[in-house]
């Protein structure tokens, strides 16, 4: 990490820069042990709008401004509407049919949506490093998100896939994940241009609430019994996700973030569904099948190599340069020295024949 040197005079520098991606993994924990008893368009406005309240607090309390002229507050709607309701939306409804680990790999698999959305915006390189990730993405999510018969069948296994097959695929969680991840990526992108008209941290906050209100709205409308079966437990995991997973996690990471180099603190994302997969299965007993856990795999290393392409490729070339450079040495004595000797046996040899 390249961060200011005042960021690693705060105590606990390493343990608050892998703090986001804990409390973003160990939300989501949470907020499944809490799904059974409650709505997901209601938890996911619970999670928002107090997260909105407490962001915009902290940012009065840091004297940052506030967004100013109409195309700030049509950036930070347009921010909140895709950030904010859809992905929190997709995330909260494919949370209740999906596990809390496999979803928050799914979740943190839109760095390879981010990769394809800066290429064609922005003409960001991706390389060489880049499309080896995007292509172990797209095999990782295809073992999460396939049922496990479709792949046997690929195989060669002879399982058939049918149209129940086809059916109870679009009504996965898995694939409402990857609606929310790339909400969240399309979200990414838009932060760029929210950061033209406003302070981000600021229209952090705006976008949360936002966001939130259309969530609670619809709850109003095809959801019941949001909140009569909660116990205290269910508050206790709300508040967790609330202001540890989502009002601390974002001023933390936007706070290193203004800090140093926003790349390096990306590469630490893959960290989010480990925390999410260690304590899904210490805490939910969930299970995910042997080719579910390959698709795991191969989505964290994509999601390495994608954060980390412009690295690994400047590795290379140096190592490339100092093998070029090693190779060359001894040609360039071994040419000089061939030079050299036929000259002057020519000159010893032709002394005889002038000098009589």
């Amino acid at each position: 990490m390249q961060l200011k040197s005042s960021a690693f005079r705060l105590p606990f520098a390493p343990l608050l820069l892998i703090a986001p991606f804990f409390l973003w993994g160990t939300a989501m924990v949470a907020m499944k042990g809490v799904i059974p008893h409650t709505t997901p368009l209601f938890m996911a406005g619970v999670r928002l709008l107090p997260a909105g309240v407490l962001i915009l607090i902290a940012a009065g309390l840091m004297g940052r401004p506030q967004p100013k002229g109409w195309l700030a507050w049509l950036w930070i709607a347009l921010f909140a509407l895709v950030d904010g309701t859809l992905f929190q939306g997709f995330l909260a409804e494919g949370l209740v049919r999906t596990s809390a680990g496999l979803g928050s790999v799914m979740i943190d698999s839109q760095p390879l949506a981010v990769a394809l959305l800066s290429l064609w915006l922005f003409q960001e390189r991706i390389g060489f490093w880049g499309w080896l990730g995007l292509g172990l993405g797209v095999s990782g999510i295809s073992l999460i998100g396939l049922p496990d018969e479709w792949i046997f069948q690929a195989l060669g296994s002879g399982v058939d896939i049918s149209i129940g097959n086809w059916q109870q695929l679009f009504a996965s969680g898995e694939w409402l994940m990857l609606l929310a991840a790339l909400s969240m990526a399309v979200g990414t992108v838009l932060i760029r241009f929210v950061c033209r008209y406003a302070d981000p941290v600021v229209a952090t906050g705006w976008h949360m609430i936002i966001g939130g209100l259309p969530l609670w709205g619809m709850s109003s409308v095809v959801e019941s019994q949001q909140w009569q079966n909660l116990v205290a437990s269910d508050w206790l995991a709300l508040g967790y996700a609330t202001i540890f997973g989502s009002a601390i996690a974002y001023g933390l990471f936007f706070y290193f973030a203004s800090s140093g180099n926003l790349t390096s603190l990306s590469s630490l994302t893959f960290l989010t569904p480990v925390f999410a997969l260690l304590f899904g299965n210490l805490f939910l007993a969930e299970v995910l099948s042997p080719l579910q856990w390959i698709g795991v795999c191969l989505t964290l290393i994509s999601i390495y190599l994608i954060n980390q392409r412009d690295n690994l490729a400047a590795n290379q070339k140096v190592t490339v340069a100092e093998a070029s450079n090693t190779n060359q040495q001894p040609i360039l004595d071994a040419s000089t020295a061939k030079k050299v000797n036929p000259v002057t046996l020519a000159v010893r040899e032709s002394e005889p024949e002038i000098l009589p």
